[in-house]
């Protein structure tokens, strides 16, 4: 186990997330779960999620997810943005904008093309500012148009 761990307070539903989650991300797993008696509902469960450890817990409706927090998916193309944006929308997730959407468990996500992290490293910085523009009014971030915002600048 890693020094430090997430670890994820769900209402109820840390059964339906890890099962989710392990089955949309390549490289996950579920590596222990506790539950209330023999057959009852899990309780607690140690999880990867795309090679990333994770512990998570019901702790019933006293805690609450929020933006603050977000998972990273680093995405090689504007493909694998396109295929977990339509998983998370096909399980019920809400995009709200700058490549970030929320799932129906409550956890944001952002998902992030490596195109634009190579173009916001550019030196010149003008066209950082345009590639940001761009996405700062883009839902679902968009490869394509993203370039052009840095090319044109």
């Amino acid at each position: 186990m890693p020094k430090v761990t997430p670890f994820l307070m769900f209402n109820d539903q840390l059964e339906a997330a890890i099962a989710f989650y392990t089955n949309t991300f390549p490289d996950s797993e579920i590596k222990n779960v506790a539950r209330t008696g023999k057959d009852g509902p899990i309780t607690t469960a140690e999880f990867v999620i795309g090679g990333q450890f994770f512990m998570g817990y019901n702790g019933g409706p006293h805690f609450k997810f929020s933006e603050g927090f977000s998972l990273f998916i680093d995405c090689k193309d504007q493909e694998e943005v396109d295929e977990y944006w339509n998983k998370l929308i096909g399980a019920g997730a809400t995009p709200s904008q700058c490549g970030w959407i929320t799932d129906q468990f409550g956890i944001t996500w952002q998902i992030v093309p490596r195109r634009f992290m190579e173009l916001i490293s550019d030196r010149n910085p003008k066209k950082v500012e345009a590639v940001m523009e761009a996405m700062m009014n883009m839902v679902k971030l968009d490869v394509a148009a993203l370039e052009k915002a840095y090319d044109d600048a």
